[in-house]
């Protein structure tokens, strides 16, 4: 059976990773990606990549616009695997955190959240003030909701951005049960004369993966 997840994008930086989400969504043939994306949303995505609206939306299953307050993610009896917000402005957040469900994207944020489902935020303002951390605080005390700032990692060894987006775009879509193919999670600490090892290892394999 195939399940349904809400991927929302706000205004905040970090559109990239939106892209990058719905890439691995759809490696997953599990899954069905409902997409919305604010207008902030859009003018930061000419901003920070070279993809057209249209380009993102092929990604996507389904495309929501964020006004259609009717529909079927504004129903907790529309049946979710939880939904995604990336990235989540500090704004969003706030209105998560108040029940203001003024969009599309608030109001499913609040049917995720009433139907105890799993909702990721991925969190993007620095620095934080003490405004942000409450609000941030108080929503990672409620069932199924899970806080997590797209950082970057280092212990995978990317060897570009691009690496290091893939990382995080699979680390965000972890708490859905999505497994990213190339995906490397933390193994132990390891010397430089292991960690070369492993990086050549890892090298072979994506060579072998591209022949076959």
């Amino acid at each position: 059976m195939e399940k349904n997840i809400i991927v929302a994008a706000t205004g905040a930086s970090g559109l990239p990773l939106l892209v990058q989400c719905l890439k691995i969504i759809k490696e997953n043939d599990d899954f069905k990606s409902y997409l919305i994306m604010s207008d902030s949303a859009k003018l930061t995505l000419k901003q920070e990549t070279n993809y057209s609206l249209e380009d993102v939306y092929s990604y996507a299953d389904f495309v929501l616009d964020q006004n259609d307050i009717g529909a079927g993610p504004a129903s907790g009896s529309f049946k979710t695997h939880g939904m995604l917000i990336v990235p989540c402005s500090m704004k969003t957040i706030a209105g998560i955190n108040s029940g203001y469900g003024e969009n599309l994207i608030l109001r499913a944020a609040d049917v995720t959240i009433k139907e105890q489902r799993t909702l990721v935020i991925a969190a993007r303002e620095t620095p934080l003030s003490p405004i942000h951390l409450r609000n941030m605080y108080e929503l990672s005390q409620m069932p199924g909701v899970r806080i997590i700032p797209p950082m970057m990692t280092f212990y995978n060894l990317p060897k570009d951005i691009d690496e290091m987006m893939y990382h995080i775009g699979a680390k965000l879509l972890e708490p859905f049960g999505i497994e990213a193919k190339e995906y490397r999670s933390w193994t132990g600490l390891h010397t430089k004369e292991s960690c070369h090892f492993q990086q050549s290892s890892y090298t072979y394999y994506k060579l072998v993966m591209t022949i076959i």
